[in-house]
């Protein structure tokens, strides 16, 4: 364990390091403030930014190159959402108490009931990192039975409405546990990780942006807690934060791959 997560933090769901800072970035889940939190390695708050935009139900983060970070607005735990979209604050609004961003709209292209009936309830998501340009979504599955299934979804990280690209899919275990929380892909681009209660996913060897079909190392967690960000501080090394519930978790993690 890094660090203790301050009580502003308790629902953090997104964790992310980003080029050009030297703070670690974090959002609360939906119901809380549209904020971005800028922590250093100890946990404690070093910037707040106040994002000029709605969170309905905020459940990732990653960023780009240029420094540029998107938030991923889709947690969607019934499938009934039909305003899913990633927001975008660039870099140069890092330095402003209240930043000003633009929106990606999107919806998924084998989705036409909302909600559809609760055996295709497969449209949450609490996942996504950006690569080459593109946005990649990761969903969390509702279906009792097949709570480990994630379809992977490709969007343009840019502003736009737009119908998302299935790209790929992948199976982890079936329980409550399985079901994937957080992702991000290494700077060098090529390990992908995947977050669960359960297990952490590392994907490599892939072929192109088909990350799910390379070959997988499961890291099974010891340590059962509300896991929901991951991000990769270095190649080999990830960092992952969990939710304070039961009087356990928020807190930052390190753990070496």
């Amino acid at each position: 364990m890094l660090a203790d997560l301050p009580k502003s933090l308790d629902e953090v769901s997104g964790t992310e390091i980003v080029p050009k800072s030297d703070l670690i970035w974090m959002i609360n889940d939906g119901g809380n403030k549209p904020e971005l939190f800028g922590l250093n390695e100890e946990g404690e708050i070093i910037k707040e930014i106040y994002i000029k935009a709605k969170n309905h139900d905020w459940e990732d983060l990653t960023s780009d190159e240029n420094g540029n970070i998107y938030i991923g607005d889709f947690g969607n735990n019934y499938s009934k959402r039909e305003n899913l979209s990633i927001i975008i604050v660039e870099q140069n609004e890092l330095d402003e108490k209240n930043a000003e961003v633009d929106e990606i709209e999107f919806e998924y292209p084998n989705q036409n009931k909302f909600p559809p009936k609760k055996e295709n309830r497969f449209f949450d998501a609490e996942s996504f990192f950006y690569f080459n340009k593109s946005l990649y979504i990761l969903t969390k599955s509702r279906v009792k039975g097949n709570y480990g299934k994630t379809t992977l979804y490709k969007i343009p990280a840019k502003k736009g409405e737009y119908t998302a690209e299935i790209v790929d899919e992948f199976e982890n275990c079936n329980d409550l546990e399985c079901w994937i929380t957080s992702a991000d892909i290494s700077n060098d681009g090529k390990k992908v990780a995947l977050l669960s209660q359960k297990n952490v996913l590392i994907f490599t060897d892939f072929k192109g942006d088909k990350f799910l079909s390379g070959n997988v190392r499961k890291i099974e967690l010891t340590h059962r807690s509300q896991k929901e960000s991951i991000t990769f501080k270095n190649n080999n090394t990830l960092l992952i934060t969990d939710e304070k519930a039961h009087g356990t978790g928020g807190n930052l993690y390190e753990l070496k791959i």
